[in-house]
C-alpha cells in the first residue's frame, strides 16, 4: 500500500513529530487500524500492579538462585565414586539428579518469568493491516523504530527496574550454568601430573611403581576381576578389556574408575591364522602384537565414538557414529569415513607365571581426538 503525497510530512515536519505521533501516522501510513490498544495499569502504582512485578521478579530470581546453584553443585558436590556400603555414597548418587533439578529450575523460573511479564505488563493490542509490496522507505523505517520504542515504553519495562535486575541476574546465571556445563569439563591442566596416569598424558594403561597392568574384562560387577589368557578367545573372536593392576584387586573406588575412564577401553582381537600372515605392521610397532593377538584403542580418531565392531571376514574395525572402517591388518589405519588418523596400538605381552595378556606400556600415540600430538 502506498502513500498519498499528501499525507506525507516533510522532512521538518518529519523531524518535529514525536514519537506518538509517528507512531500513528506509521500505522496509517501501513494500513493498521487499531483495533484495542489497551493499557494494562492505567493506573501507575496500585497495590495489584506491585504484587503482579513482585510475583515476575520472584520467578527470576529463582531462575538466579538455581542457576548459582547449578555452578556451585558442578564444582562442590562430591562426584567422585563411591561404592554403596560406603559413607557419601548417597551424596555420590544425588550429583547427577542434582545438576538437573537446578538447571532444569533455572530454565524454568527465566521462562515463567518471561511469560508472565508478557501477559500482565505487555498491552494486548488487537490490530488489522493490510500488506503492501516493496521495500521500506526512509519513512517505514522511522515509523517502524517509533513503534517499536513506543511498544517498550508501554511494556513499562523502563521503569521496572526489579524486573529488570532480576531477570538480568537470572539471565545472568542460566547462562553462567550453561556455559559451565558446555566448558567444565575443558577446566583442567593437561599438563598437570605428567609422569601421573591421571593425567591427561597418559591413559589408565600407564605403570605405576612397576607394576604390570593386565588386561581385564567387564564382567558387569566392578570388583569381580576376570583376566584374559590368549586361550580364551576363539580364531577371529574379539575381546573388550580394561587395565587392571594387582594393588587395586579389593578396591572397589580404583577398579570402577578403571572401568569408567573413557580412554580406557580396549579392543583385543585374536586374528585368523592366514590374515596374521598378511599384517602390515606400523613402523615402530612391529613388536606390538602377541602373535595372533592386536591390541586397539576403542576410542575412534575421529571424534572420540567407540570403535565397537569389527567385521571378521574383511578385518576391518567399524565405528557406528560417522562410519569410519579401519583395516586391522594394516596397523588399523583408516580406509574409510571421516577418520585421518589409525586407532592407536597397546604392546601386550604374556605373564610367564600366570600367563595372562598385560600391557608392556602405556600408549604411545594419540588416543582418540586427542588434544596432543605425542611422538614418544
Amino acid at each position: 500500500m502506498s502513500a498519498d503525497n499528501s499525507e506525507m510530512p516533510s522532512d521538518a515536519e518529519l523531524a518535529e513529530m514525536s514519537r506518538e505521533d509517528l507512531v500513528k501516522l506509521g500505522a496509517k501510513l501501513d494500513g493498521v487500524e487499531l483495533v484495542e490498544y489497551p493499557d494494562p495499569w492505567p493506573v501507575e502504582g496500585t497495590k495489584a500492579e506491585k504484587r503482579a512485578e513482585r510475583l515476575v521478579a520472584s520467578w527470576f530470581l529463582l531462575a538466579a538462585l538455581a542457576g548459582l546453584g547449578f555452578v556451585v553443585v558442578f564444582f562442590a558436590w562430591p562426584s567422585a565414586y563411591v561404592p554403596p556400603s560406603s559413607d557419601g555414597h548417597l551424596m555420590y548418587t544425588l550429583f547427577t539428579p542434582m545438576l538437573g533439578i537446578t538447571l532444569g529450575l533455572s530454565v524454568l523460573g527465566l521462562g515463567v518469568g518471561a511469560l508472565l511479564y508478557s501477559r500482565k505488563f505487555i498491552p494486548h493490542e488487537v490490530a488489522v493491516q493490510q500488506r503492501h509490496d516493496g521495500g521500506s522507505t526512509e519513512l517505514d523505517k522511522k515509523t517502524i523504530l517509533a513503534q517499536l520504542a513506543d511498544a517498550g515504553h508501554r511494556s513499562t519495562i523502563a521503569r521496572r527496574s526489579l524486573i529488570k535486575r532480576s531477570a538480568g541476574l537470572a539471565g545472568g546465571a542460566m547462562g553462567l550454568g550453561v556455559g559451565v556445563f558446555a566448558l567444565g569439563g575443558f577446566v583442567r591442566d593437561p599438563w598437570a601430573q605428567t609422569n601421573s596416569k591421571d593425567s591427561l598424558w597418559h591413559t589408565g594403561w600407564m605403570s605405576t611403581d612397576g607394576q604390570r597392568v593386565f588386561l581385564r574384562r567387564d564382567t558387569g560387577v566392578p570388583h569381580d576381576v576376570v583376566l584374559v589368557k590368549p586361550e580364551d578367545l576363539d580364531t577371529g573372536a574379539i575381546e573388550t578389556v580394561f587395565p587392571f593392576r594387582e594393588s587395586e584387586r579389593g578396591d572397589h573406588e580404583a577398579l570402577f574408575k578403571a572401568l569408567r575412564r573413557s580412554d580406557n577401553p580396549v579392543m583385543l582381537i585374536r586374528l585368523r591364522t592366514d590374515d596374521a600372515a598378511k599384517v602390515i605392521k606400523h613402523e615402530g610397532q612391529e613388536d606390538y602384537n602377541y602373535g595372533e593377538y592386536y591390541a586397539y584403542t576403542k576410542i575412534c580418531s575421529h571424534l572420540g565414538c567407540p570403535t565397537s565392531l569389527y567385521e571378521q571376514r574383511t578385518n576391518r574395525i567399524l565405528c557406528p557414529c560417522h562410519q569410519s572402517q579401519f583395516d586391522a591388518l594394516q596397523y588399523a589405519k583408516p580406509i574409510f569415513g571421516p577418520a585421518t588418523r589409525k586407532l592407536a596400538q597397546l604392546p601386550i605381552a604374556v605373564d610367564e607365571e600366570t600367563g595372562y595378556l598385560y600391557a608392556r606400556s602405556d600408549f604411545n600415540e594419540p588416543v582418540g581426538p586427542a588434544f596432543w600430538e605425542r611422538k614418544s
